[in-house]
C-alpha cells in the first residue's frame, strides 16, 4: 500500500525543479508510505516527465522498491495498492516465457501491461491506483480499481498536467488557486461528500472507478476510458435454486476473504458486530492457524455503543479481541486532522470512529479486513426499502394530500437528539416520496441537505438542476426503482465517494492498510445475477448472505438490528464544537463568503445550538464545509 504522485510540466523545465516538485508532493502524504519513498524523472522532446511514490511495505518487503522498469528500462511504473490475484497472473505469465526479477504484484502489473497493452488492466483483481510511462508509445497511462477503493485526482493546465493519490500533492504545486466547482459544492451538500469525477475545485477531477487515462505526452492531450464493461441493470438473472445459490455465495465469501489474507505482515480485522464484518472475521478464523486479532470501538455514550454484539462473534470464534470505549475527549484533539485530511468537505461523522479504530489498530497489525461493501454487494441498506414504501404509499395517499399529510406530520417528526430513530426515518421517506415514478432514489441518497430546501439555504450560483445527470449516464438508469438499480446507483456515488474515501483516507492516515472481501468483481457481479429475492426476500436484508452463514452464528444473531458506525456530533456541536461552529455564523463573515442565504443559515446553527430542533446532519455538514474553507482554502 502507498501513495502515488505524477507530474508532467510542458515546454521542458529543469529536471530539479520538477523533482523538487514531487519530493514536495510526496513528503505531503508520507502517512500512506512511511517505509520508503522513489523517484523517476526525466526530460521527453516536450516536456519534463516524473512520477513519486511512498510505500508501505506488505508484500515484497525485500525486493518491491518503486518505481519498477521494464527489462529495457523502456517502461515504468508506480503503483498504490494490492493485487490479490498477482500470483495467478505471474504463473500465466511465466508459461507465456515472461521472467521475473521481485516477487512483487507491482512488477506483475508491468509485465501484464508488456504482454497484453491496456487491455491488462480487466485482468486485474485488488484495490489500485497505477501510473505506467510507455516511452515507446510515449504516452501515461493512469489506472483506478474497479470499486474505487484507491483514490486517484488528477489536473490540467496549459502548463501542468498532474495527478495524485490525494488532493492536497495537487493543490499545493498547482499553478493558480483554483476556484469552487459549484457542481461539486452542490453534490456536497446534498450527499455530504463529493463523488467522482468531481472535486470541490474547478479543474481538479476525480478518476472515476474503473476507468484509466490515456495521456499523450507530445501533444499533452488525454482520454479516459472504462477498463472494462460493468454488469448493469440488464443482467440475465440466473436459473438457480436458492440453495444452490447459498452456496456458492458462501464459497465466494470463503475464496474473498483467503485472497485478501495474504501478506507478509500481522493482519487483523475490524469486529463492529455487524452481518458483515462478523462474516469476514468467522472466514478469516477459520483458516487462521492461529487465533486472528479483532478491532472494535464503542462509544461512553450508550445509545451509540453496540460493542456488545463484537464481544458475542470474538468469543464465538475466539479472537484476540481488542475493544476501545472512546469519548468526546478521545476525538477533541484529533478533529482538525482527521476532517481536514480528507482535503475537500466531506461530513459522514463515521469517519471519527473509524479513524480512532484505525489508530489503535495500527499499533497490533498493519492491515485489517473490513465489512466494507456488504450492504451494496448485498443490498442491506434501509433505503432499499424505498421501492416498495413509495410504491405502496402513492398507492394510499392521493398526490393532492401529499403536502398536507407532511404539514400535519412536521412538528410529530421534530427531535432533540441526533440518533437515526424511526422520526427521523419517517421525515425521510415523506420527504422522498415522488408520484413521477421515479427520482425518489436520487432524493432519499441526500444525507445532507434534500433538493425542496436546499435552496433556502445555498445561494442560485451554487445550485444545479442536473446534478445527478452523470450517474445516470454512468449507470443508464434515470428512474430507479430497482434494488438492482438503487445497488449500481450507489456503486457510482456513495461507495466510490463516502464509504471507501473514508475508510481510505483515515486507515491511511494511521499508516493502516484496509482491504474489503466483500469488495470482489466475481462476487459483485454473481449477486447481479440473482433474483431480487435472494438479496431481499420481503423486508429482509442480505437475506441470501445471512442464510449463507446462519449456521456458524448463535440463534438470530445475524437477525439484530444494527445501527450506523456513527458518532454523536449533534451533542458535540452544542458542547465542544460550539465555540467554533458559531464563529463560522457571523454575519459580516457569512457575507464575505458569499456562498449562504445568511439569514436561513444563522438560524438553523442556532435552533440546533438551543434545542428548538435537531438540526444534526445539516449543522454537521455546513460545520465541516466551513472547517474545510478557512482552515484549507483561504489559506490557498
Amino acid at each position: 500500500m502507498c501513495g502515488i504522485n505524477g507530474y508532467i510540466a510542458l515546454h521542458n523545465q529543469n529536471e530539479q525543479k520538477v523533482k523538487g516538485l514531487l519530493s514536495k508532493m510526496n513528503d505531503l502524504i508520507f502517512h500512506r508510505g512511511p517505509d520508503e519513498d522513489g523517484f523517476f524523472c526525466e526530460n521527453t522532446a516536450s516536456s519534463t516527465l516524473g512520477m513519486a511514490m511512498r510505500r508501505l511495505s506488505i508484500i515484497d518487503l525485500s525486493s518491491g522498491k518503486q518505481p519498477i522498469f521494464s527489462d529495457d528500462k523502456s517502461i515504468v511504473i508506480v503503483f498504490n495498492g494490492e493485487i490479490y490475484n498477482y500470483r495467478e497472473l505471474k504463473e500465466k505469465l511465466k508459461k507465456l516465457g515472461v521472467t521475473f526479477n521481485t516477487t512483487s504484484d507491482t512488477e506483475v502489473i508491468l509485465k501484464l501491461y508488456e504482454k497484453f497493452g491496456v487491455d491488462a488492466f480487466k485482468e486485474l483483481d485488488g484495490m489500485f491506483g497505477f501510473s505506467i510511462y510507455d516511452k515507446n508509445k510515449n504516452k501515461v497511462y493512469i489506472a483506478r480499481d474497479f470499486f474505487g477503493e484507491k483514490p486517484l485526482y488528477y489536473y490540467k493546465s496549459d502548463t501542468q498536467f498532474i495527478w495524485a493519490s490525494e488532493l492536497k500533492s495537487i493543490i499545493n504545486v498547482i499553478d493558480k488557486k483554483p476556484q469552487l466547482n459549484s457542481k461539486g459544492l452542490n453534490l456536497y451538500f446534498r450527499l455530504t461528500y463529493i463523488p467522482a469525477p468531481y472535486t470541490i475545485y474547478e479543474n481538479i477531477h476525480k478518476l472515476k472507478q474503473n476507468h484509466y487515462i490515456a495521456y499523450d505526452v507530445e501533444n499533452n492531450t488525454f482520454s479516459i476510458h472504462q477498463i472494462e464493461k460493468e454488469t448493469n441493470n440488464a443482467t440475465p438473472k440466473i436459473d438457480v435454486s436458492f440453495d444452490e445459490a447459498k452456496k456458492s455465495v458462501r464459497d465466494l465469501m470463503y475464496e474473498s476473504v483467503t485472497s485478501r489474507a495474504v501478506s507478509d505482515v500481522p493482519i487483523g480485522t475490524f469486529l463492529s458486530g455487524g452481518v458483515d464484518s462478523s462474516v469476514v472475521s468467522l472466514c478469516l478464523s477459520q483458516f487462521a492457524s492461529t487465533p486472528i486479532d479483532t478491532f472494535s470501538i464503542g462509544f461512553e455514550k450508550k445509545s451509540y455503543d453496540e460493542s456488545d454484539k463484537s464481544r458475542v462473534v470474538a468469543k464465538l470464534i475466539n479472537s484476540n479481541h481488542h475493544e476501545f470505549i472512546i469519548n468526546e475527549k478521545d476525538l477533541a484533539e484529533d478533529v482538525n486532522k482527521i476532517l481536514l485530511n480528507f482535503d475537500e468537505p466531506f461530513s459522514d461523522s463515521s469517519s471519527l470512529p473509524t479513524y480512532l479504530v484505525s489508530n489503535r489498530t495500527k499499533n497490533h497489525v498493519k492491515v485489517a479486513l473490513t465489512g466494507d461493501g456488504g450492504d451494496e454487494v448485498f443490498g442491506g441498506y434501509n433505503k432499499y426499502y424505498i421501492g416498495k414504501l413509495n410504491t405502496k404509499y402513492t398507492n394510499i395517499v392521493p398526490k393532492g394530500l401529499h403536502g398536507f399529510v407532511k404539514n400535519v406530520t412536521s412538528p410529530l417528526l421534530k427531535t432533540s437528539s441526533d440518533k437515526r430513530g424511526k422520526r427521523f426515518k419517517i421525515k425521510r421517506l415523506l420527504n422522498s416520496i415522488d408520484y413521477n415514478g421515479g427520482d425518489y432514489y436520487w432524493d432519499i441518497l441526500s444525507l445532507g441537505f434534500q433538493k425542496n430546501t436546499l435552496g433556502a439555504f445555498l445561494l442560485p450560483k451554487y445550485l444545479n438542476d442536473d446534478l445527478f445527470d452523470v450517474y445516470k449516464k454512468d449507470t443508464g438508469i434515470t428512474h430507479p426503482k430497482t434494488l438492482t438499480d438503487f445497488r449500481l446507483i450507489d456503486k457510482v456515488t456513495s461507495l466510490e465517494g463516502d464509504m471507501l474515501v473514508k475508510v481510505d483516507r483515515t486507515s491511511m492516515l494511521n499508516s493502516l492498510e484496509c482491504r474489503a472481501p466483500f469488495l470482489n468483481k466475481k462476487v459483485w457481479n454473481y449477486t447481479n445475477t440473482l433474483p431480487e429475492d435472494f438479496l431481499m426476500k420481503g423486508w429482509n436484508k442480505k437475506y441470501i448472505l445471512k442464510e449463507a452463514f446462519r449456521d456458524q452464528f448463535p440463534k438470530d444473531f445475524l437477525d439484530k438490528s444494527k445501527s450506523g458506525f456513527g458518532a454523536p456530533v449533534g451533542d458535540w456541536l452544542k458542547s465542544s464544537l460550539r465555540a467554533e461552529l458559531e464563529s463560522y455564523v457571523t454575519e459580516n463573515e457569512l457575507i464575505d463568503q458569499n456562498i449562504f442565504h445568511v439569514d436561513n443559515i444563522i438560524n438553523l446553527v442556532k435552533n440546533h445550538i438551543s434545542g428548538k430542533e435537531d438540526n444534526t446532519f445539516k449543522v454537521w455538514t455546513f460545520y465541516c464545509f466551513q472547517k474545510w474553507y478557512h482552515n484549507i482554502y483561504k489559506r490557498l
